[in-house]
């Protein structure tokens, strides 16, 4: 062997523990969703963004192991599990999946994206001070229920009777649903609670709520719902019922009204979270992350198929307009 060619093996051999160990110690991320992975692209993005910008780049010095159940909640605990068993450094998760989380990692930092009152749910000890192992975002979205009634109100002023889609499944759509009947108490407006599971229950709570004479649809939010966003935007049309959701994404695939925070930058800011922690902070000490925009959306093409005229005090608040 020559010796320029000896000298090239002796420093690739060298080289390469050096690059095994880079790899050993790239600090693992668990991404931990109850739902299927392609409605759901858009946080995957936004969440490699927040990490970006606390200096970590997927493939260069973080790796990032994503796990989704479709749905399937009863996978959870075991994609958890895998996700402990390879040593993940943090977990991100969304409501149904932090409880698996925290189940497979006592003291594993958690990294939550949820609706509803992580004190209220036991999460964290407060919102400035969480004092554990987990942290994260709430869009408190239960608390946005009231406000959409309001709008589909003002869309709709002579509907006296109103459907709620919920998933019973899903704690926080729960506590939403509370919120939209107390509402309509106050409004005098009767609420008729239309429940869905699965993709099988949509067909029929849409029948119950054409039966039970509704003229108006809250939807309120589930990831069960949002990734059959399209399913529910096409049985709202079908049915010529005026609809609000709870995310914009929803309206710009031809829903009609939205109200909401920004579900991608709250998966932006997670990213920023786990990059923070990454770097030695700990959870305990990171306050819970609230919204503090929040988005008025219209597809005034739905609008016109509703035959429906936008009232002009709604126009005026709207943040984007879909014509």
């Amino acid at each position: 062997m020559r010796r320029r060619d000896f000298i090239k093996v002796v420093i690739a051999a060298s080289a390469w523990p050096l690059a095994a160990r880079a790899q050993q110690t790239m600090p693992v991320v668990g991404l931990l969703r109850s739902t299927p992975a392609g409605p759901f692209a858009r946080i995957v993005v936004a969440f490699r963004q927040g990490l970006t910008e606390t200096g970590y780049t997927e493939g260069k010095n973080v790796a990032i192991e994503q796990r989704w159940a479709d749905n399937q909640l009863d996978k959870l605990p075991e994609l958890a599990a895998d996700l402990v068993r390879r040593q993940a450094a943090v977990i991100v998760g969304n409501g149904p999946a932090v409880g698996a989380a925290r189940s497979a990692a006592a003291t594993m930092p958690i990294v939550f994206v949820i609706g509803g009152d992580p004190v209220a749910q036991g999460l964290v000890s407060s919102l400035n001070r969480p004092g554990g192992n987990l942290t994260g975002i709430t869009f408190f979205s239960n608390r946005l229920g009231a406000k959409r009634l309001g709008i589909l109100r003002e869309l709709v002023p002579q509907t006296n009777i109103i459907a709620a889609l919920v998933d019973p499944g899903f704690p926080e759509a729960v506590d939403e649903l509370r919120e939209v009947e107390e509402a309509g108490s106050t409004i005098g407006k009767k609420i008729v609670p239309l429940k869905a599971e699965n993709e099988r229950d949509l067909d029929a709570a849409y029948t119950s709520m054409v039966q039970a004479g509704a003229g108006a649809l809250v939807v309120i939010g589930s990831p069960l719902f949002t990734s059959k966003s399209q399913t529910l935007i096409t049985q709202s049309a079908r049915h010529a019922i005026p609809t609000i959701y709870d995310l914009r994404d929803y309206v710009a695939a031809g829903g009609l009204i939205s109200y909401s925070t920004s579900f991608t930058d709250a998966y932006r800011q997670a990213g920023i979270y786990v990059g923070r922690i990454l770097k030695g902070e700990k959870p305990a000490d990171l306050p819970v992350v609230q919204p503090t925009k929040f988005e008025l959306a219209i597809n005034l093409k739905t609008a016109k198929t509703l035959r429906l005229t936008i009232p002009s005090g709604v126009m005026a608040i709207a943040d984007e307009v879909i014509e």
